[in-house]
C-alpha cells in the first residue's frame, strides 16, 4: 500500500483528526471514495487473526481479574502457565484501542513463555474498554496522566503479591502502551526488565532515574516515533542505563499487530518478540 496512505491513518489514530477530515484526504489520496473505502478496510485492525494462542491452551489458564488503585478498580485479563511454581510477572501494556482481542493473546503469549502475565484495562476507570475502536480511542483523551501511571504502578503490587510470583517484574508495550513502558521504567525502581513497541520516548531528564534494563523496537518507517530516538539513546547512554535499540528497517508503526494486514511485518514481529523473550528470560527468570 501507498506509505502516504499507510501515514495518513497512523496520523488519524494518534492525533485529533476527526474521522471525516481523515476520509476526505484519504479519498484525495486514493481518487475515489470507492478506492478510499478500500483501502481502509485494509488498514483497519482485523480482530478475527486476533488468536494465536488459544485460550483453552492446556499449557496455560487465564481469567479476568480485578485490582485496586488509588480510587478505582482497575480490570485485566491475565493468563499464566498451569504449572505450578513462582514465575516472574509481565504487565502487558495495550496500544490506545484498549485491552482488545490482540492485547489478550499477546499476554497469553507472554504467559506460555513462562511467566505470570497482565495484560491492564487503561480505559478501567471510564467504564473499561468498549467494542467500537473509535469510542475506546476518543476515550483516551479523558484519561489523566499521572492517575493512569499510578493505575499501572498498582498491577505490579498486585502481581509481586501473588504467591506464585518470584517477585521479578517487567513490562511490555505497543505504541501508546510502548511511551507509558517508558514511563514505568522511570518510574518503578525495582522493575527489571522494560520493553516498548514504537513508544514515545520519556524526558531526557528523566531518564537517569532508569534503573531497569530496556528495551527498544522501533519500525523504519515511523518518522513520527522516531525523531525521538537520538535525545534517548544519547541520555541512556550517559546515564550509564542497560539498554538494546532495534530499528527494522522497512517496518511501519505497529509492525507487530498481526490483526493489522497492512502494517504488520511478520519478519520484524518474530525478530523483536524474539529479542523481548531473551531478556525477560534474563531479567526475570
Amino acid at each position: 500500500m501507498n506509505q502516504q496512505i499507510i501515514n495518513l491513518f497512523d496520523e488519524y489514530t494518534h492525533k485529533p483528526l476527526k474521522r471525516e477530515d481523515f476520509i476526505k484526504r484519504l479519498v484525495l489520496l486514493t481518487g475515489s471514495m470507492g478506492a478510499a473505502t478500500a483501502a481502509l478496510a485494509q488498514l483497519e485492525v482485523k480482530y478475527d487473526n486476533a488468536v494465536t494462542v488459544n485460550p483453552q491452551d492446556d499449557r496455560i489458564t487465564t481469567e479476568y481479574i480485578t485490582y485496586p488503585a488509588d480510587d478505582v478498580t482497575m480490570k485485566g485479563y491475565f493468563a499464566k502457565p498451569k504449572k505450578e511454581g513462582k514465575y516472574g510477572a509481565v504487565v502487558v501494556i495495550h496500544e490506545n484501542r484498549g485491552l482488545n482481542p490482540h492485547i489478550e493473546d499477546v499476554t497469553r503469549r507472554v504467559a506460555l513463555a513462562g511467566y505470570l502475565a497482565l495484560g491492564v484495562d487503561a480505559l478501567s476507570p471510564l467504564g473499561g474498554t468498549p467494542k467500537d475502536e473509535e469510542q475506546a480511542r476518543g476515550l483516551f483523551g479523558q484519561l489523566d496522566a499521572k492517575k493512569n501511571l499510578i493505575n499501572f504502578i498498582k498491577a505490579f503490587d498486585y502481581l509481586k503479591a501473588r504467591p506464585d510470583c518470584n517477585g521479578k517484574t517487567g513490562c511490555v508495550g505497543f505504541c501508546w502502551g510502548g511511551a507509558l513502558a517508558n514511563q514505568l521504567a522511570v518510574n518503578v525502581p525495582d522493575l527489571k526488565a522494560a520493553v516498548a513497541f514504537y513508544g514515545r520516548q520519556p524526558d531526557a531528564a528523566d531518564v537517569p532515574k532508569i534503573k531497569a534494563a530496556v528495551q527498544l523496537h522501533y519500525g523504519g518507517l515511523d518518522e513520527r516515533v522516531n525523531a525521538g530516538i537520538p535525545a534517548y539513546e544519547e541520555a541512556l547512554k550517559k546515564a550509564g542505563v542497560k539498554y538494546e535499540l532495534y530499528v527494522y528497517e522497512g517496518a511501519n508503526h505497529a509492525f507487530n499487530n498481526d490483526t493489522a494486514p497492512t502494517r504488520y511485518n511478520e519478519a520484524a514481529a518474530k525478530l523483536a518478540w524474539e529479542r523481548t523473550l531473551k531478556l525477560f528470560a534474563e531479567k526475570l527468570k
